[in-house]
């Protein structure tokens, strides 16, 4: 997983890559509980001083790959709509992002979709409401006379638990579905809701 800037040191990336592929596999083997700093480095094959360059300590760690996450979908969502604004940036940015889980699954499955990190959850979850939210606000084609309408917020958090809960699964079974199918499937599912009744109350 890269975090790559025009403005850092390659030496840098290549260590923080060593200490979060050590951290993740440390993940797949113990309990959180009981990696420390020590084992972190061993695996990584760098000293104590080189980790406290870059981390305060474990959970500083990990914080920094959850901003890290963020900021590489949050960067593919910017980078689709500065190049697009047609109808189909939405379901270009579902599957940029499903295909650059899947570069990157070995992360995702460890620390997304085993929720051993409630962190990492958290802040897809938020992520996911900003955009939906935002999504919901650019509209303008909502009906005048709704058969049924639900508060925006009930909607915004069904469709972010729906979108995370299925890549969770996806990541689970082993991707047993390409990002595209499975952004296309999304899709329809997406085009399915608002064709019923349970639209959302633009109030």
């Amino acid at each position: 997983m890269s975090t790559t800037s025009p403005r850092t040191d390659p030496r840098v990336l290549r260590t923080r890559q060593l200490i979060r592929d050590a951290f993740i596999d440390l993940l797949e083997e113990i309990q959180l509980e009981k990696i420390t700093v020590n084992r972190i480095t061993e695996r990584a094959t760098i000293n104590r001083v080189t980790f406290y360059l870059h981390y305060r300590d474990i959970p500083e760690m990990i914080e920094k790959l959850a901003d890290d996450m963020i900021g590489e979908i949050h960067a593919i969502v910017v980078g689709i709509q500065n190049q697009s604004r047609s109808i189909d940036m939405d379901w270009s940015i579902l599957v940029k992002m499903l295909e650059h889980i899947a570069d990157n699954s070995k992360f995702y499955k460890v620390m997304l979709a085993s929720q051993r990190i409630p962190v990492f959850n958290d802040r897809l979850m938020k992520l996911f409401v900003d955009l939906i939210t935002s999504r919901s606000e650019n509209q303008t084609d909502f009906p005048s006379t709704l058969p049924m309408a639900v508060p925006k917020d009930i909607a915004i958090w069904y469709g972010s638990s729906a979108f995370i809960g299925t890549i969770v699964c996806w990541l689970r079974e082993d991707m047993p579905y390409t990002p595209l199918f499975l952004a296309k499937q999304l899709s329809l599912l997406f085009h399915i809701q608002q064709d019923t009744n349970l639209l959302i109350d633009p109030e």
